[in-house]
């Protein structure tokens, strides 16, 4: 390992800055539009960021979901695709790196992670059964609440901790665990999910003894065990650099333990392999037989599952390059510079610093808005008011209701600033840092917000709502009074 693939450079003025170990051969051209433009795509997006229009966005930290960006060498393979419908070899191709990388013997492939999950959810879940798992994504549970299932969540207690020292906050409580199985009782489990890098907590990785321990339960009861590996990657550079026993592993023995440890392990490719697409894989014949059925009838036929072929190629090569630590350092040091320099300014973010993104405490930041007036997703649209940065809410507003109608108030609230892998440069960080510390000197200038059209599900993504109040203009006319130039 060279001394530039695990840490920011020290520079002589003594700071220690992230140096991208790459460099930039093809630009994008982005926009900082006016405040007042800002304020009117806000409006004209119902005030939720995912409504909002990309050429209106200066710097998109919504996610990391399809917008990290794709090697050299992953665009020059891209050519190489061969377009059959059925027994593609380029399908054949990307089996053959799942198999060398993870040890699987069964590859399935879907258009993206959700899909996956949709298989899954069909395949295993009956009305009535509990998946159990550290801690839900807002999709996966979509697809088991839909089929008459529930989720339980058996996270250490610790996750929920806004600042802590705690390297692994992703991991599974194994007296939880063991509890919820005690009183459903094994056959009412339809399976039981361990997610990487925890994505609706603040990124947080999950270690490998704690896999180890979940996997010898599973076993030990006779329950199916899955893997959410979409964001191994930043789970892999934590395990690591933050689990002494794993320090002189490769990340190849590494993530093929992790794998070996799962009945079936599934990921977005958008995420892991920084293509377009998903897969599913298992060595248990079985397992690959009762889901396969469900492809062609959802996905498209077995050899392309619903993915651009080229995109397969790229994702072959961008599984590879997932075992380099200096592909994979970058996002977790860019979210550490961005939260420390948050923390400067009095702004509280989740720590240890996770990776996906930096994620900021909105309860913290605007503690005087109830959570019934979704303070994270406040907070997002003030973000993007006085900076044109898109992030993303996670708190309550990404959360389902209660069967009863009453709204079911998150554990934590958070806004995701995602940095994508190798898409952004350390002056763009600190553009973000000094608007947040503005907005955070104003902070009571924010006020709530309810919704206008809420749909019954997936609200987050498609739910308008408007501000509670005059806010947002009170906040724009002292944004303009102190930044005259209107950016």
């Amino acid at each position: 390992m060279s001394p530039t693939d695990n840490a920011a450079i020290t520079f002589f003025s003594g700071e220690n800055i992230p140096l991208e170990m790459h460099r930039v051969r093809m630009v994008q051209r982005i926009h900082l539009q006016s405040a007042e433009q800002r304020l009117r795509a806000l409006k004209q997006a119902g005030n939720n960021t995912f409504l909002l229009l990309g050429r209106d966005v200066f710097l998109d930290m919504l996610t990391d979901s399809g917008a990290n960006a794709m090697s050299e060498a992953q665009y020059a393979a891209m050519f190489l695709a061969d377009d059959s419908y059925a027994g593609s070899e380029t399908f054949f191709r990307l089996e053959e790196t799942l198999r060398d990388l993870f040890g699987t013997q069964y590859f399935l492939p879907a258009h993206q992670g959700r899909a996956c999950e949709n298989i899954l959810a069909c395949a295993f879940v009956k009305p009535g059964q509990q998946t159990l798992t550290n801690y839900h994504f807002t999709t996966l549970k979509a697809h088991i609440t839909r089929l008459g299932g529930s989720i339980v969540e058996a996270i250490d207690d610790r996750a929920f901790e806004s600042t802590s020292t705690h390297p692994f906050k992703g991991n599974m409580d194994m007296q939880k665990l063991a509890a919820a199985v005690t009183e459903a009782g094994p056959e009412t489990i339809s399976f039981v999910r361990i997610e990487a890098g925890t994505n609706l907590i603040g990124g947080q990785p999950v270690s490998l003894q704690n896999m180890r321990e979940v996997s010898a339960f599973c076993r030990k009861h006779g329950l199916l065990l899955v893997f959410d590996a979409s964001l191994l990657a930043d789970n892999l550079y934590f395990v690591k650099t933050r689990e002494e026993s794993c320090a002189n592993r490769s990340l190849e023995d590494i993530a093929r333990e992790m794998v070996s440890l799962m009945d079936i392990t599934y990921f977005s490719g958008r995420k892991l392999g920084c293509a377009r697409g998903g897969a599913l894989i298992t060595s248990r014949e079985d397992l690959h037989r009762r889901m396969r059925d469900y492809v062609p009838l959802f996905e498209g036929f077995l050899t392309y599952g619903g993915m651009a072929l080229r995109e397969m190629e790229a994702m072959a090569v961008g599984l590879r390059e997932t075992m380099d630590l200096q592909v994979i350092n970058q996002t977790p040091l860019f979210v550490e510079a961005l939260g420390r320099e948050l923390q400067k300014q009095g702004i509280v973010v989740v720590t240890p610093f996770g990776g996906l993104g930096c994620h900021v405490d909105a309860r913290s930041f605007v503690g005087h808005i109830p959570q019934e007036q979704y303070p994270a997703g406040a907070l997002a649209a003030a973000i993007y008011l006085v900076s044109g940065v898109r992030t993303m809410e996670r708190g309550t507003l990404s959360t389902q209701r209660n069967p009863d109608g009453s709204e079911h108030l998150a554990n934590m609230e958070l806004v995701r600033f995602a940095i994508p892998k190798r898409v952004y440069t350390f002056s763009q960080i600190r553009f973000v840092a000094d608007r947040l510390a503005w907005l955070h000197q104003h902070r009571h200038l924010i006020g709530g917000l309810q919704f206008e059209d809420e749909p019954k599900t997936m609200r987050s993504f498609l739910g308008t709502l408007r501000p509670l109040g005059d806010w947002q203009e009170q906040l724009l006319k002292q944004f303009l009074h102190d930044m005259p130039n209107g950016l």
